[in-house]
């Protein structure tokens, strides 16, 4: 998987937002507040195509997307190559985060869900 530019990044978004066998219609719609041109969102959903992202059918005259890659797998995907690319290890990331300053829900919530990842996982 490849990290994807923004403006591809939105095009996903609106199609997962969407659902499955969307419309072109429906996603220029998605699209509207952007003021892309046609032409501009054909050569984004043709990059996602070739990607391996979206999935195009014909539906008659028209065009139907289909993303095949979930929002979580994307955002698993993005979340890693960020960690991994800007701090190296997940302690560094906290570190960062500390030195922002986290205030006391911040750090039980975080507290919370490490405890909750550490229950759910079994030593073999």
């Amino acid at each position: 998987m490849k990290r994807l530019p923004d403006t591809e990044l939105e095009v996903m978004k609106a199609l997962w937002s969407l659902g499955r066998d969307v419309p072109r219609s429906a996603l220029d719609h998605a699209l509207s507040s952007f003021q892309w041109s046609r032409n501009t969102i054909n050569t984004y959903l043709t990059r996602l195509v070739e990607k391996g992202f979206v999935a195009v059918q014909r539906d008659g005259k028209s065009n139907l997307y289909t993303p095949l890659v979930s929002r979580e797998e994307y955002l698993s995907f993005d979340s890693r190559s960020v960690l991994k690319r800007l701090y190296g290890t997940p302690r560094n990331f906290m570190a960062a985060l500390a030195r922002d300053g986290l205030d006391r829900r911040e750090l039980d919530e975080l507290r919370a869900f490490l405890e909750e990842l550490e229950g759910g996982q079994t030593d073999d």
